[in-house]
């Protein structure tokens, strides 16, 4: 299965990180935004010195910025980090420090945005070797899980913060999906089109040195 095939069927899937290795070997890395509310639809996304970060468009329009504003992607010695919230540097900080990504989760927990509390999603790449974690509530706990995967060149591996829309929104159960490494040009596309064009805010593609952005709002404006 492909990426459009996957996210086509989900009609709200919130923030995705996908990561794995083209047919070629070369390391794959996603991120997508899709939002609802008008405070968490008013952001770009952003490079600024190797790091991708999430930036408001119009400061004007920024009522909280604390879930919505943070470093979506940093690197830490050999190791890519990328996820959905400022765990991005919980996670390079504890690896810069010589300890694990279960001791860098250890210390966070989900999202505090009641009643929904948004799952935090990551991922850390490190040459042939790929970690994928969620936390998430279930019921008064605290659910760390780590998905580990060795290198497998033509497969890319996925997981999103909800199942689908709802209210509350119910968190990603289940193990990541398995899909089809595609190039740039078809990944991209693949993966902004699937999106509910309502709800799509930011699309990052990374494939090998080439890196991609595409921005809701700067289309709409363009």
């Amino acid at each position: 299965m492909n990426i459009k095939e996957y996210l086509s069927a989900i009609d709200y899937p919130g923030r995705i990180v996908a990561s794995g290795w083209d047919s070629n070997g070369k390391p794959v890395l996603l991120y997508a935004i899709t939002a609802r509310s008008e405070n968490s639809r008013n952001r770009v996304l952003s490079l600024d010195g190797g790091i991708l970060r999430t930036k408001p468009y119009d400061e004007s329009k920024v009522e909280d910025p604390s879930l919505i504003i943070y470093s979506a992607m940093r690197t830490s010695g050999s190791a890519v980090i990328l996820s959905n919230g400022d765990q991005t540097d919980t996670i390079a900080e504890c690896i810069f420090r010589g300890k694990s990504l279960e001791e860098a989760l250890a210390s966070r927990t989900y999202e505090p945005d009641a009643p929904n509390y948004t799952p935090r999603i990551s991922a850390v790449m490190d040459g042939d070797n790929l970690l994928l974690s969620i936390i998430r509530k279930t019921g008064d706990d605290t659910d760390r899980r780590i998905f580990r995967y060795e290198r497998e060149d033509g497969v890319i591996h996925l997981i999103h913060t909800y199942m689908h829309d709802g209210d509350p929104l119910p968190s990603f159960g289940g193990l990541p999906l398995r899909l089809d490494a595609e190039d740039m040009e078809k990944l991209t596309e693949d993966t902004w089109s699937a999106l509910s064009p309502e709800r799509r805010v930011a699309l990052y593609v990374r494939i090998g040195d080439a890196e991609r952005i595409v921005n809701a709002k700067e289309e709409e404006n363009d």
